[in-house]
């Protein structure tokens, strides 16, 4: 909610929780919640959220600008401060193509990719990172989101990542993950659901084990990602709308008129091009990913009332991360030993044979995908999508 009322139309500050008092001489005091957690409810806006806005709204005129600090009486205090960036060394090297093209579209923005550790999610975060965004980069292999986060904040500058363990496919954890780094940050912009599994093999010999992993981690998981993200931009945007109206009814209104109806915040699904055509012998995959996209259309339907984007992003292979590259339990290796491709004798085989098939003669990469979230996000206009990121493999109908 103290996010939502920094909100300009296009950025927002970070709201972080103190973890002991602190002093400054601008403290804004609220009083306490009508309820005691941070699921309030919309309709309790009168009963806090509108009040407190109100409060948000006179300190500003009083004071000639934000509070340093507010206190939620039973919730604790809160630091409103800038992005809490160092300048580092971004676009300098011309390493983040995507961050360098598309100006500022990220920066101020907090983001936050699931399977952030590697592959396709450490590409989009440093992406994101080299444009100015902070990334959280939540994986199950802490290690070596750690190790990431530190690449990161050498290279663009301290701040620029942190690291975050959550099971994407559980509750609990989803839930201790959406809380920790909204307290951290007071909400977040950008929430990529990108952490997925392939178990590849025919209906006639995958275990159910193995479709029940796929599902859980492809399919649930997005589900589970999406409720706890979006409770969090909800209230984002409740902030917001408060804020504003509070404005507009204190006479305000020549100025509030230009502003957007809502903080305008995006879910991305990192889908796959198997979830815009079936694909044989990997059917719990593409199943997986199919669902996917009637989560991402059915979500849009439903949260566009507060400001929320759902959309999912298709990409082609991605040939040279671990998905299909690893030795042990690469695609290749499994399309290899489960027959999938006629003839094929080697990895480099079943290589030649996907390469063959993308019109534009190469896998696809980070870069790519990270353009089309760049779009996304500037996108207000666009959201319930499938946009392949295929090289012409996979096309619209």
């Amino acid at each position: 909610m103290l996010r939502g009322f920094t909100y300009d139309g296009r950025r927002a500050l970070r709201v972080e929780a103190l973890d002991a008092p602190d002093t400054s001489d601008r403290i804004l005091a609220l009083g306490a919640p009508a309820v005691g957690d941070a699921e309030l409810p919309l309709d309790l806006a009168d009963d806090f959220v509108g009040p407190s806005a109100r409060a948000w709204n006179s300190f500003v005129q009083e004071h000639g600008g934000l509070p340093d600090i507010v206190t939620v009486e039973g919730a604790g205090a809160f630091r409103v401060k800038h992005s809490g960036r160092t300048s580092g060394d971004q676009h300098q090297s011309g390493e983040q193509p995507v961050a360098a093209e598309r100006g500022s579209t990220m920066h101020g923005r907090i983001a936050v990719v699931t399977g952030g550790a590697q592959g396709f999610g450490l590409a989009l975060a440093e992406e994101l990172a080299g444009g100015g965004a902070t990334v959280a980069l939540v994986d199950l292999n802490l290690d070596g989101a750690e190790a990431s986060a530190a690449d990161l904040n050498a290279r663009f500058g301290e701040g620029s990542a942190v690291a975050c363990a959550a099971n994407v496919a559980d509750d609990d954890s989803v839930a201790a993950m959406t809380d920790k780094l909204a307290a951290r940050f007071g909400g977040f912009d950008l929430f990529i659901s990108n952490a997925g599994v392939l178990r590849a093999g025919s209906v006639l010999s995958l275990s159910v084990k193995d479709f029940s992993l796929v599902t859980d981690v492809n399919y649930s998981a997005f589900f589970v990602c999406t409720k706890h993200a979006s409770s969090v931009m909800r209230l984002q945007d409740a902030g917001y709308r408060a804020r504003v109206a509070a404005a507009a009814a204190a006479g305000d209104a020549k100025h509030t008129a230009s502003l957007p109806a809502h903080y305008t915040t995006d879910i991305l699904q990192i889908n796959s091009k198997s979830g815009l055509k079936g694909s044989n012998k990997n059917g719990a995959y593409a199943g997986s990913k199919f669902g996917g996209i009637g989560l991402v259309q059915s979500f849009a339907l439903e949260l566009v009332e507060y400001g929320i984007k759902v959309n999912a992003i298709c990409p082609g292979n991605f040939f040279d991360g671990p998905l299909w590259s690893d030795p042990d339990r690469g695609l290749f290796v499994q399309y290899l030993n489960a027959g999938k491709v006629p003839g094929a004798q080697s990895i480099d085989d079943v290589k030649r044979h996907y390469e063959k098939q993308v019109p534009l003669g190469r896998g696809c990469t980070g870069a790519d995908v990270a353009r089309a979230v760049y779009y996304v996000v500037d996108q207000v206009y666009e959201t319930g999508q499938a946009i392949p990121v295929t090289g012409g493999q996979e096309m619209l109908r």
